[in-house]
């Protein structure tokens, strides 16, 4: 006899259990009942899961994209930032190329690797969380990318810096093999940078999380299940529960890249202020080249780094250093033109989806761009801009006839003058979509509840002419004076028939007064029937 202990099918779990199972992600050796699959689907599952692993170890060991390559893929959607990109490139091939021998010789995995961290610094807007998002859809090994400030020293007020493994490991589909060489981005690293002079007490959202990131930076053992993680507790009882073969509980964080970016805001005019107290040397060469502030912090050495808050061993972890440039009104223009990922194609999409095109001219771009970098939010300036000259048109033409228009110089200018232009000129092809919106009530009317209402020319003219007047759609026109309908025509076809009413002019002025006379008239003995036709 078996001493091996009974099982629980899901069913027979406590009821907060089953509840907390359904909720969270964790693949249970119990599935719920509708999920529940014989041992054929288990293994067939199985098989595709091992599948998808294999393809991704296949596309690491076959990566053979060289920096240029993948600099020239960054190209076709960011504008700017070569150095950024030259330093991302290189990043890349080397940790491909690391992951890609330690896989092929696991005794690689034990040897001192001294990891190429990274920080990416620069005004807002500039492209540097785009730029990661780029090389996510490259890489096969698993991306994770989260804001520093969500984080705590804790964990209890924020969240827990080790998470960010956790969430790398759920990124390889639970594969702890594949996740420890995988790559971690953090935004907004900037923002925990503690106060200056605050060398006493406890800094939840700044030196305690920069002390916690620099333990996964360096080299530590985290544990895959945090304390507030009840499912993966759940799970692990099961497991145990089943003598399954435990799973792997820590992952170690020696091969993970770590890319972290930040405005650092003030820390230009801190380099500047620096530079330009020096007389001699690099610091003059630097002043000299130095056109913009934002280009102060290609100066940024690591004693500017910590003066601006950061712990010395936290920028230690980090020995690759990149500044992006501030963006100009002809680096904006050319992000609307030529990027892969330019705005003005969602924008496109966003009015396809109504069958609208538009045309925009040479001027009316540059004037966007020009308008935009005034807004000093970078590229993030191009969709202020936009949204504001477009936010009319994408109101008002979905309902209209229009189905192209032109964006020039006057339209960036004044919108609302050119949309009016627009729809003064479409105003007799606006008759006809009205017309249609009425037809397209009475069908929807008709399948919802089985009558048929006959709308002469009279009433359809007045329909328009109060839509018009009211600034009001057809549809909710109709809506509003026909909501009560139904049951009316309900009460006079109660034997069936009719199911078909002639709507005419006097209906649409006065809709409840006329269908309570069509009422009347039914119930009356031997009263006529005016309205209903057969």
């Amino acid at each position: 006899m078996s001493d091996e202990p009974p099982s629980l099918p899901f069913d027979q779990l406590p009821r907060q259990i089953q509840e907390l199972l359904r909720g969270s992600n964790v693949k249970t050796p119990f599935p719920p009942p509708q999920a529940e699959a014989s041992s054929g689907g288990s293994e067939s599952a199985n098989e595709e899961t091992n599948k998808e692993h294999e393809a991704t170890l296949r596309l690491i060991r076959e990566f053979n994209l060289k920096p240029r390559e993948i600099r020239d893929y960054l190209d076709r959607f960011v504008i700017q930032q070569s150095a950024a990109k030259k330093v991302l490139s290189v990043a890349i091939c080397d940790h491909y190329n690391h992951v890609r021998q330690c896989l092929e010789n696991p005794g690689m995995r034990e040897r001192d690797y001294a990891k190429q961290n990274i920080l990416l610094l620069g005004p807002t807007g500039v492209g540097k969380t785009y730029l990661m998002r780029c090389i996510a859809k490259l890489t096969g090994v698993p991306f994770v990318k989260a804001d520093a400030t969500k984080f705590s020293e804790t964990g209890y007020v924020g969240g827990d810096v080790e998470d960010l493994v956790r969430d790398l490991v759920k990124a390889a589909d639970g594969d702890v093999e594949l996740a420890q060489y995988g790559i971690v981005y953090i935004d907004e690293i900037d923002k925990i940078a503690s106060a200056p002079g605050n060398t006493v007490g406890r800094d939840v959202s700044g030196r305690g999380v920069q002390i916690n990131l620099l333990k996964l930076m360096e080299e530590t053992e985290v544990n895959l299940q945090s304390q507030n993680d009840i499912a993966g507790q759940i799970q692990a009882m099961m497991d145990f529960q089943r003598r399954a073969r435990p799973r792997k509980r820590t992952i170690n964080t020696r091969h993970i890249l770590f890319i972290v970016s930040g405005a650092f805001d003030k820390l230009s005019d801190q380099v500047k202020r620096r530079v330009q107290s020096s007389q001699i040397g690099f610091a003059a060469a630097g002043r000299e080249r130095a056109g913009d502030d934002s280009d102060f912090l290609n100066l940024a050495q690591s004693r500017d780094f910590i003066d601006y808050g950061m712990e010395p061993e936290f920028v230690g972890r980090l020995p690759v250093r990149v500044a992006c440039q501030a963006l100009t009104a002809n680096d904006l223009e050319k992000i609307l033109l030529t990027s892969e990922g330019s705005i003005l194609q969602q924008y496109r999409a966003d009015f396809s989806g109504y069958g609208i095109d538009f045309e925009i001219t040479m001027d009316a771009v540059h004037e966007i761009a020009v308008l935009a970098h005034a807004e000093h939010t970078g590229a993030r300036g191009l969709m202020t801009v936009l949204e504001r000259v477009l936010r009319d048109f994408k109101f008002e033409l979905p309902s209209t006839a229009v189905k192209s228009f032109k964006i020039d110089r006057p339209t960036v200018a004044a919108p609302s003058d050119t949309l009016q232009v627009l729809l003064k000129q479409n105003a007799a092809q606006q008759h006809a979509v009205l017309k249609s919106d009425v037809a397209a009530f009475a069908a929807r009317f008709q399948k919802d509840y089985g009558f048929e209402l006959v709308f002469d020319e009279p009433a359809i003219e007045r329909l328009i002419e109060l839509s018009l007047a009211a600034d009001k759609t057809i549809r909710a026109l109709c809506e509003e004076k026909f909501r009560d309908f139904h049951h009316g025509l309900k009460l006079i076809a109660r034997d069936g028939e009719p199911r078909r009413f002639a709507i005419s002019r006097e209906v649409i002025d006065a809709p409840d007064k006329i269908l309570s006379r069509w009422v009347i008239d039914r119930f009356r003995e031997g009263g006529d029937q005016p309205a209903p036709t057969q």
